[in-house]
């Protein structure tokens, strides 16, 4: 059978050269599988699935994609940027008992506050590096934008530990600044390394 690839449009080969390019910032193992398809016929650009080798034919623990013109269906024909996914919740748990990685239910250690598109997108490389650095780190990345006042809000109803500040003056100066949400310390600005031992100790 021809390969779906061969046949994208402009639009969709940028979308997806870009979609590879932050999985290989931000170091994410994937392979293209030009075969695969969703089984219902309102995606579009991409799909994916987090597949395992662990449960035998079980493997896939997740699947989804994008589908920008779902909601057109419904809603007189404008077309709105959306993207979801289901997990097997046994097969997870599975995997991660498996791996010994049963999370415990507890409030985050640390709750990432980004400001500006390129902070944004900077800070998901950054809280992945974290998690990679600090496994038992528990990070909350905010989504879904808001004013750092609006976002520090639910850094502090969350009760997380910390905050951790992205936004212009870090990028440009390439630190981080913590503040220290249950404790009476000033906050700082650090580099990744700093920050990272400072989160380790």
């Amino acid at each position: 059978a021809p390969s779906l690839l061969d046949y994208l449009d402009t639009a969709s080969q940028q979308h997806f050269a870009g979609l590879c390019s932050l999985l290989d910032k931000a170091q994410i193992a994937y392979q293209i599988n030009p075969r695969l398809v969703r089984g219902l016929d309102y995606y579009d650009l991409s799909v994916f699935e987090w597949v395992t080798d662990q449960l035998g034919a079980q493997g896939t623990v997740c699947a989804g994609g994008r589908y920008n013109g779902l909601i057109a269906q419904f809603n007189a024909g404008k077309a709105i940027p959306a993207m979801g996914f289901a997990i097997g919740v046994e097969r997870l748990m599975a995997l991660l008992e498996n791996n010994q990685q049963l999370p415990s239910l507890n409030v985050p250690s640390a709750y990432f506050i980004t400001v500006g598109d390129n902070a944004s997108q900077q800070g998901l490389l950054i809280a992945e590096q974290l998690r990679s650095q600090l496994p038992k780190l528990h990070v909350v990345t905010h989504c879904g934008g808001g004013s750092f006042k609006n976002q520090f809000k639910h850094a502090d109803k969350s009760g997380a530990t910390w905050a951790l500040i992205l936004g212009d003056d870090e990028l440009a100066k390439n630190t981080i600044s913590i503040k220290y949400l249950r404790e009476d310390r000033q906050q700082e600005t650090l580099s990744l390394a700093e920050l990272i031992v400072r989160l380790k100790n």
